[in-house]
């Protein structure tokens, strides 16, 4: 199983996701530089966190063009799979591989802080193994994460059982008073319709190592790890 991760200019979030996946999991890993139009046969594809081509119009936007991401939305299109984490999750959004919008925090400012999570379901390739009873602490870190989405697509969203994860306190109380940003319904990560393109804002690769006292996220790569081995 091979694992690629794109990198933009900008990037930030990058060996953070490598040093996981390579030396924490011990997977074969392709760095994909974003001018390349080959992804090199991986199975995932990652896109990471950053501040891709510094954000200067609106996050995602400028990334969405990069030539990569023909290949990515036609990898994604075969049912190929996809992962976007905060700045991914942003250009996902942007080339309309999944629905929505990453506006501008409500509070207007950069948040860097961890947070909880609550797994919504364990009906995608990144929640399989997860318990929906049990929060997580995740790490966000962004200027726009607040997800928006349209009233009826909202409601698509939550028939289809398409939201991953919602914000929450550590007790796993989904409240206003636990979003961070004042996204829709607390939403913090959602998948497509084929359940094979994933997006989410917290950051699981920063809380993947014992080193940073903190290992919640290690739960979400190990479901991504069966996820995909039940596909293949």
């Amino acid at each position: 199983m091979k694992f690629g991760v794109v990198v933009f200019p900008g990037s930030n979030c990058d060996h953070d996701i490598i040093y996981v996946l390579k030396k924490i999991f011990r997977k074969d890993i392709v760095v994909l530089w974003h001018k390349e139009q080959d992804l090199g046969n991986c199975d995932l594809v990652f896109l990471p966190g950053g501040f891709s081509y510094g954000d200067y119009l609106r996050a995602g936007s400028i990334a969405r063009f990069s030539p990569i991401m023909k290949e990515v939305v036609k990898f994604a299109d075969r049912g190929g799979y996809v992962m976007g984490i905060c700045n991914g999750f942003q250009i996902l959004c942007e080339a309309h591989l999944l629905p929505g919008a990453l506006l501008q925090n409500d509070n207007y400012r950069f948040i860097c802080r961890n947070s909880y999570i609550m797994p919504q379901t364990t009906n995608s390739f990144a929640t399989s193994l997860l318990q929906k009873d049990k929060p997580l602490k995740i790490p966000i870190a962004h200027g726009e994460g607040r997800y928006y989405v349209s009233g009826d697509v909202l409601e698509e969203l939550n028939d289809d059982d398409r939201v991953l994860f919602r914000y929450c306190d550590r007790f796993g109380n989904i409240t206003r008073g636990a979003n961070p940003n004042g996204s829709v319904e607390n939403i913090a990560g959602i998948c497509n319709k084929r359940r094979n393109v994933i997006g989410m804002m917290p950051h699981p690769e920063r809380a993947a190592d014992k080193e940073l006292l903190n290992t919640d996220g290690k739960a979400i790569f190990e479901s991504i790890f069966d996820g995909l081995k039940v596909n293949f």
